[in-house]
């Protein structure tokens, strides 16, 4: 019986953090075709987001992403319900792994990042290895990992926000941000987190508390869409750009009223008569 009611009170959790919130609108949505030439096999694909899950995970890792995918191109016979390509590759928290078209965003604001340095064949493994966990569900029967995700701005000092990612049982953690690319990178030993390294004979390291939170992201696979944003061994590929931008073949809409006629219909109306 209580299985049946904890099932029951996690699936109404998930519908309800599915649910979008109002008043969204993408900072800059690039035209699908577009954003479609620009991507690779292996590039990750950051999704902003807009239910309620995603408000929460932009405010615990302090970032514009709330969801990642990755992009492994066209396979026979993956399509979608309606006949599109399933070139995304994602983990969701009631879903599981899972394919869906690039079609799923293209409302969102979006960013690419790319690996750099990675030929194809080790570009396949690490589409290989993601993809051998496609149906894989994770569970989601405990409440509590899933009901700290109902508040979206708990009020939690900064150094223990990407904690509260760890909070319970850790399995629907992992369906809902992008411990499975990490761990798809790792697979090729493609570093993503800042480390102590020496490139060219010139040491770099980095501040013992950053370190400390380097470890306890790689223990607890705490990895977030920020991590790839952030890393800086992966380039941001940005759609507009890559098809071959010119600002001199911008062409502008119609005129519009400039700042100074704005603040002059503004202040008019108010002087005396």
């Amino acid at each position: 019986m209580f299985d049946k009611i904890e099932a029951y009170l996690t699936a109404r959790i998930l519908k309800y953090l599915a649910q979008p919130t109002g008043r969204y609108a993408p900072f800059y949505a690039p035209d699908p075709e577009v954003v479609r030439n620009a991507l690779q096999p292996g590039d990750i694909l950051l999704i902003e987001g807009n239910s309620r899950l995603s408000a929460t995970i932009k405010y615990l890792t302090q970032s514009t992403w709330s969801h990642a995918a990755l992009y492994v191109g066209e396979r026979p016979g993956d399509v979608s319900r309606h006949g599109e390509p399933n070139v995304l590759l994602e983990a969701e928290a009631d879903t599981g792994v899972v394919t869906v078209p690039l079609s799923k965003y293209v409302h969102f604001h979006t960013r690419i990042c790319r690996a750099v340095g990675v030929d194809g064949a080790n570009r396949q493994k690490v589409i290989d290895y993601a993809l051998k966990r496609l149906g894989m569900q994770y569970d989601s029967q405990r409440i509590v990992d899933l009901a700290r995700y109902m508040f979206p701005y708990p009020p939690v000092p900064v150094w223990l926000r990407r904690r509260m990612l760890s909070i319970g049982s850790g399995d629907p953690t992992r369906a809902i941000c992008s411990t499975l690319i990490a761990e798809a990178y790792a697979s090729i030993h493609y570093p993503i987190l800042p480390e102590r390294a020496s490139i060219n004979g010139k040491t770099y390291a980095i501040a013992p508390y950053v370190q400390d939170e380097m470890d306890h992201i790689r223990t607890y696979g705490l990895y977030t869409p920020r991590d790839f944003d952030v890393s800086p061994f992966f380039a941001i590929v940005k759609p507009t750009l890559a098809d071959g931008f010119d600002y001199r073949t911008v062409q502008w809409g119609p005129p519009e009223v400039s700042p100074a006629d704005l603040l002059r219909a503004e202040i008019v109306p108010l002087l005396p008569t």
